[in-house]
């Protein structure tokens, strides 16, 4: 199937209204991605030692707007300028991914409110909703890492980007 996807052409024609194009709904298969553009891409991340956190390859490529916010800075750079078939290989540094690795997001609590059996290296989700490394349990305390669990590191992006439509407005 995935042979079968690739052989398609990148510009199809989804809405009979998209048998019209206008400025706003067609893919442009030479315009450079740009602030507002939504734009999809296949990517693959990696941390520096080279083990993949993540890839779009096995699955749908991701679909977001240049500047929406909602995907990492770093991965709004590293398509910016692309135009459709280009790749591109980013490396993002910790400030511009996940952010430093912050003391302040670790959590000293009672043995007593944990779990029976909790163990240090599992994740859990907290009653707010939020993930949590279990650090460190002692027969008192346990000690619980709210960092994103990619907070501190360099990331590497290899990115594709399969089309790019044009915004309506900036981001």
């Amino acid at each position: 199937m995935q042979a079968l996807r690739n052989s398609i052409p990148r510009t199809h024609i989804t809405s009979p209204a998209a048998a019209r194009p206008t400025r706003s709904n067609r893919i442009m298969a030479t315009q450079a991605a740009k602030t507002g553009d939504k734009v999809t891409v296949h990517y693959t991340g990696t941390v520096d030692n080279g083990t993949v956190f993540d890839s779009s390859r096995q699955r749908e490529p991701l679909e977001f707007v240049v500047g929406g916010g909602n995907v990492i800075k770093g991965l709004d750079t590293a398509v910016t300028g692309l135009e459709v078939g280009d790749t591109r290989q980013s490396r993002i540094e910790p400030a511009e991914a996940f952010g430093e690795r912050d003391d302040k997001m670790m959590m000293v609590f009672p043995k007593a409110q944990a779990p029976e059996g909790i163990e240090a290296g599992v994740g859990v989700q907290l009653s707010n909703g939020m993930v949590a490394k279990v650090e460190k349990v002692t027969d008192t305390e346990i000690t619980l890492d709210l960092n994103h669990e990619l907070a501190g590191k360099a990331l590497t992006f290899d990115v594709e980007v399969m089309a790019v439509e044009k915004g309506d407005k900036t981001a």
